[in-house]
């Protein structure tokens, strides 16, 4: 019996592949996969003449940096779930970051999602159900509220979304539930916006970004990790997922928000030339622009937010600060 369609071992007996094992939602994610469970197969990249680690699967980079991966080694896999990619915000954008940025998601997306539809036919047991991570960057910046069935913006995140999901047509078209994760912002402590902002912020040195006006698309990272679960057991969720918390704020909302959690003035305004110069285009497209981006697909299959509002979400930081 596959246990992807028997309900009562679904959140119980799978094998999961998951890439980005270490990344901050990775490690998260796995954590919480085998703590309900699951047993999880991670997905490492490995170059032609390195050995693939014990109870790993690998995901092969030639010298060409052409990404390969054996579909033989998804027989017994129940899911795949891929979360592998450039961070977005780690580095200014030269047209060489770009390009890696762009390549990591949608030639380790390709690899994954051929080798998933091959196993289809070769494997007595192949995945049934690939998540994969995309982003709220596919609607590009928008001050009016977009959800699921809004078209892509434009830009070069929405370049890059678009493409990114593309590249798992494969999965998809050979019969295999494919689903892209468009996560928001995570809001994490441990990392990521969230952890960047803590410091100037407890420092006071917090505040809008440009005109403030720009839409957060957020979400806790208990909400993340949940939607994750939630749509790797819901067989009806298929196609783009909007990982975000249901309360739309703006850019100087959330700042506010994350001050008051931390009892510390947010009024540091920095204007928009400024952020220009310290992040270039990164700075626009991630800190200037932003959308009202709204979870339309999981709240209407059922998903209950943890964190539905900045405040519930910030008042862990609260109790920390």
């Amino acid at each position: 019996m596959d246990p992807l369609r028997d309900k009562s071992t679904a959140l119980a007996s799978l094998r999961i592949a998951v890439s980005g094992s270490h990344g901050l939602v990775g490690r998260r994610l796995c954590i919480a996969l085998t703590n309900a469970g699951h047993r999880v197969v991670p997905i490492v990249r490995v170059s032609a003449e390195e050995r693939v680690p014990t109870d790993c699967i690998a995901l092969s980079m030639s010298k060409d940096c052409v990404r390969r991966i054996n579909p033989s080694a998804f027989e017994g896999i129940d899911a795949v779930i891929h979360l592998a990619g450039a961070g977005i915000a780690d580095k200014r954008w030269s047209a060489a970051r770009k390009q890696e940025i762009l390549d990591s998601r949608v030639k380790g997306t390709r690899a994954i999602a051929e080798a998933i539809a091959t196993a289809q036919r070769l494997c007595a047991h192949p995945p049934r159900v690939f998540l994969c991570a995309s982003g709220v960057g596919y609607y590009g910046a928008s001050t009016t509220p977009v959800d699921e069935q809004s078209g892509a913006g434009l830009g070069f995140l929405a370049d890059v979304v678009q493409q990114w999901e593309e590249a798992s047509a494969s999965a998809r078209d050979a019969g295999v539930r494919t689903v892209h994760l468009r996560f928001g912002v995570i809001l994490s402590e441990a990392g990521g916006a969230l952890g960047a902002m803590l410091r100037p912020f407890r420092w006071g040195l917090g505040g809008p970004l440009g005109n403030g006006r720009q839409g957060v698309p957020w979400v806790s990272m208990d909400d993340a990790i949940g939607a994750v679960q939630f749509c790797l057991a819901n067989e009806s969720i298929g196609g783009a997922v909007n990982v975000v918390a249901p309360e739309l704020v703006s850019q100087r909302a959330f700042a506010a928000a994350l001050g008051h959690a931390l009892k510390r003035p947010a009024v540091a305004w920095m204007p928009a030339f400024c952020v220009r110069i310290l992040f270039g285009e990164m700075g626009q497209a991630l800190l200037l622009e932003g959308a009202f981006v709204s979870s339309t697909v999981l709240r209407e299959n059922g998903f209950v937010f943890t964190h539905p509002t900045l405040t519930d979400a910030f008042a862990r930081i609260r109790r920390h600060a």
